[in-house]
């Protein structure tokens, strides 16, 4: 990508592109709230550093009362799919970043960045330049040797009837050559570049289209965005395009130029340290509220507040609190902070986000007496788990159909003496009416003291043939919640 719950107002398809309207022309200078945007390519997914860019944009506009915007910049037709495009916006749908007006795509737009182009042209702010691909070739080469810019300006002042015939021109950027461009970034504080180091850019190609930087800076412009807030692997564009903004004598947006996010070990972040797109974090069994909450955390602080509500999120979200160094992305404190975020969570809501996982491992639909029952076993579970994987994986044996499959460990508890004392107490079992957790721990009790054996003795066995485990929640609430017949229905398969 060129930068770093479902969607109520635009849902999470595809917008028709009967929507995809030229925009107004409008001032950012005369905006009475700030208007930021998240701009991605649809070459893949919504990658989690673009999620954390989409994440701040999202709640400097929402702390300020302003407006968020998307933008698909989509103009590299060779490499954006219809796919990657849904995945960003069910990604962003997901974590509950909604954005305030349809999207704008960006290819739509070619005539109007080509509009722009030519007006500069007329202006005598730009030029033709019919270099051919062979002559710009050996003068990068001839330009690099000698530490300059890559273009050597040529014909910034020749007279078109200079040009050798069939060679199509492109438009370049007329740029100031003496003094500096000053970017105040809201992050990066005050950073100056030598105009002399930077060439006179091209604005449209040989072919007629439109160079990402023009696309961009018409773009936001357009949008009336305010506030340009992404990744610093864009600071170097950003004085590019400012010599643009003053050339169209356009109001120049603040910037702010977030440091990317490295791996644990320092290195930019890959696949390896966990720069997945965000249905991979969905699908490993994390909350948006939690991935929300971490990302948030990742280059911005609030004092030694560690989790925070949306609300308190947003509240408290100024760019002042981001930080200029990179941020480390650590797998086991998001993971962590995903546990604390399911212990929050209701036990309906869990239980919900659950059934289509159990019912891939069980191979079965689930009825609603499974489903009641995940409910009322949902505070234990939840206790235990990490991720929605791990609650899954152990509420499973709650909706297993029988025989219950036992593993090793459990199988070894059914051997020899624990099968016996389980057949003993089947016999007690079968008198018990009132099966409550506490009656049934009181039966369980009365049967260890007559047999002169310790509780483990018995409940070992009897966790083994009820969950097919050796670990499980409380084995007297997992008796309350399977219920009378099935947890006999079990004892009976594997006796």
């Amino acid at each position: 990508m060129k930068e770093d719950g479902e969607c109520a107002k635009h849902g999470s398809r595809r917008v028709p592109r009967s929507l995809e309207v030229s925009l107004p022309v409008m001032s950012s200078a005369n905006a009475s709230a700030p208007v930021t945007r998240f701009a991605p390519s649809p070459t893949g997914f919504l990658h989690i550093g673009g999620a954390r860019t989409a994440l701040f944009n999202w709640l400097f506009a929402r702390h300020n009362g302003g407006k968020f915007l998307l933008r698909i910049e989509d103009t590299d037709r060779a490499r954006s799919t219809e796919a990657a495009v849904d995945a960003i916006f069910d990604g962003l749908s997901w974590l509950g970043l909604d954005w305030d007006e349809p999207p704008v795509f960006q290819f739509a737009r070619a005539a109007r960045h080509a509009e722009v182009a030519h007006q500069l042209l007329a202006e005598g702010k730009a030029y033709h330049c019919y270099c051919t691909h062979q002559e710009l070739e050996a003068m990068r080469a001839e330009q690099k040797a000698k530490g300059l810019p890559m273009y050597d300006g040529r014909w910034r002042d020749r007279d078109p009837a200079e040009a050798p015939p069939g060679v199509p021109p492109t438009i370049r950027l007329k740029a100031p050559r003496d003094g500096e461009t000053v970017l105040q970034d809201r992050v990066q504080g005050e950073v100056r570049v030598a105009n002399a180091q930077m060439d006179d850019m091209v604005l449209l190609r040989a072919d007629g289209t439109p160079t990402y930087m023009l696309s961009v800076v018409v773009d936001d412009h357009d949008m009336a965005i305010t506030h340009v807030i992404r990744g610093d692997d864009h600071l170097t564009n950003a004085f590019r395009q400012i010599q643009l903004y003053r050339a169209c004598d356009w109001p120049i947006p603040e910037f702010a130029h977030i440091p990317l996010i490295h791996g644990p070990d320092g290195a930019k972040l890959s696949k390896r340290h966990g720069a997945l797109g965000a249905e991979a974090y969905r699908d490993m069994g994390f909350l948006p509220e939690a991935l929300r909450n971490y990302l948030l955390r990742l280059g911005w602080s609030h004092g030694d507040d560690e989790i925070m509500s949306t609300e308190q999120a947003i509240a408290w979200f100024e760019l002042d609190g981001i930080g200029r160094s990179p941020s480390r992305f650590d797998m086991a404190k998001l993971t962590s902070l995903n546990g604390h975020y399911i212990r929050q969570s209701t036990d309906e809501r869990l239980a919900g986000l659950v059934v289509p996982r159990l019912e891939g491992l069980v191979g079965r639909t689930l009825d609603e007496a499974d489903k009641r029952r995940l409910i009322e076993a949902m505070p234990s579970l939840k206790d235990r788990a990490k991720t929605l994987l791990d609650l899954a994986e152990g509420a499973v044996f709650y909706v297993a159909r029988r025989p219950l499959r036992l593993d090793d460990k459990a199988a070894k508890q059914l051997d020899g003496a624990g099968k016996e004392t389980l057949a003993a107490f089947a016999q007690s079992l079968a008198a018990v009416r009132n099966w409550r957790q506490d009656t049934l721990e009181d039966e369980a009790r009365r049967f260890v003291e007559a047999g002169g054996l310790k509780l483990g003795t018995l409940a070992q066995p009897l966790r083994a043939a009820l969950s097919g485990s050796t670990v499980s929640p409380p084995i007297f609430e997992v008796m309350q919640i399977l219920g009378r017949e099935e947890c006999l229905g079990r004892i009976g398969d594997v006796l």
